[in-house]
C-alpha cells in the first residue's frame, strides 16, 4: 500500500437494480488532501461518495463490484471491517445542514454518548474542542443550551461538521455542503476545510468549478457514471487532457 494513499478505488461499479450508475472508477485518495469530484447533475459524483463509507447498503438494490481499500483494508470484506465503526472513521456533511432537534451542546455530544467510548466528565472537553475546529465557539459558548435549530444555516452547517468531528473521523465526506450556504458562510467552510485537512483526509461534491479550484489538491471529473479525468486540481484546471473536461470546465455544457 501507498503510504500516501489512504483510500483506494479499483474498478467499482456500482448498480441500481438494473441502472448502471457508476461504470470502472479507479483512483487513489490522498492523506491529509483535499479531492474534489465535479461534473454535472446525475453523472455519479453523489453516488461515488457513498460508495466510501457503504451508505448505498441502505439503498434497496444497490451493488457495488470491484474494490475500496482504506488504509489497506478492504470496506467490502465484512470479515475485516465493522460497517458501524467504517462510518465513524469516515464521516459525512450533508448537502442540506441537518442538525438534530436537540441543544447545541448534545448535537456534538450525541455521538460520543452513542459510542460509549467517553467518560461524562469528558464530554465537555470534546465539544469545546470540536466546535474550535468547526470555528464555531466563538459564536455559541454562551448559549450552548440553545437549540441547535435557532442557528443560521451556515451555523448549522458548522455545527454538523463539529458533530461529524465529536466520533474522530479520519476522513470527511462533504455533498455539496456550501451548496444551502450565503457567500460569506461558503467562505468560512472553504477556510474550514484548509485548515482541517491537516488533520482529516477530505472528499468534496462541489457543482462550483471556482470552489473546487479554490479548497482542493485533487480534482476527479465524473460524466455519465465514468471518471473521465483525475489528477492535481491546477493541471485539470489549466491543461485538462480530455476535451470533455475542458467543455465543462469551460461552460460549454453542465
Amino acid at each position: 500500500m501507498d503510504s500516501e494513499n489512504k483510500i483506494v478505488i479499483r474498478n467499482v461499479t456500482l448498480h441500481y437494480d438494473k441502472f448502471r450508475a457508476l461504470d470502472k472508477i479507479s483512483l487513489d485518495i490522498k492523506k491529509h488532501h483535499v479531492t474534489s469530484l465535479i461534473g454535472p447533475s446525475g453523472c455519479g459524483k453523489s453516488s461515488f461518495l457513498r460508495c466510501l463509507n457503504r451508505m448505498n447498503d441502505l439503498v434497496e438494490g444497490a451493488r457495488v463490484d470491484g474494490q475500496i481499500t482504506l488504509d489497506g483494508i478492504n470496506i467490502y470484506n465484512n470479515s475485516e471491517i465493522d460497517v458501524v465503526d467504517l462510518r465513524r472513521r469516515v464521516g459525512m456533511v450533508f448537502q442540506k445542514p441537518n442538525p438534530f432537534p436537540l441543544s447545541i451542546y448534545e448535537n456534538v455530544a450525541y455521538g460520543p454518548k452513542i459510542l460509549g467510548r467517553v467518560q461524562k466528565s469528558d464530554l465537555n472537553l470534546i465539544v469545546e474542542r470540536c466546535l474550535r475546529e468547526a470555528a464555531l465557539w466563538d459564536e455559541v459558548k454562551d448559549r450552548l443550551s440553545s437549540p441547535a435549530l435557532r442557528l443560521s444555516g451556515g451555523q448549522q452547517q458548522r455545527l454538523v461538521l463539529a458533530r461529524t468531528l465529536a466520533t474522530n473521523p479520519e476522513v470527511i465526506l462533504m455533498d455539496e455542503p456550501a451548496s444551502a450556504l450565503d457567500p460569506i458562510s461558503t467562505a468560512k467552510l472553504e477556510d474550514l476545510i484548509h485548515t482541517l485537512k491537516s488533520s482529516y483526509t477530505i472528499v468534496i461534491v462541489t457543482h462550483n468549478m471556482q470552489q473546487a479550484a479554490r479548497v482542493s489538491d485533487f480534482t476527479a471529473f465524473f460524466l455519465m457514471g465514468e471518471m473521465i479525468e483525475y489528477g492535481i486540481t491546477k493541471s485539470i484546471f489549466t491543461h485538462p487532457k480530455d476535451q470533455r473536461t475542458e467543455d465543462y470546465i469551460t461552460g460549454r455544457f453542465g
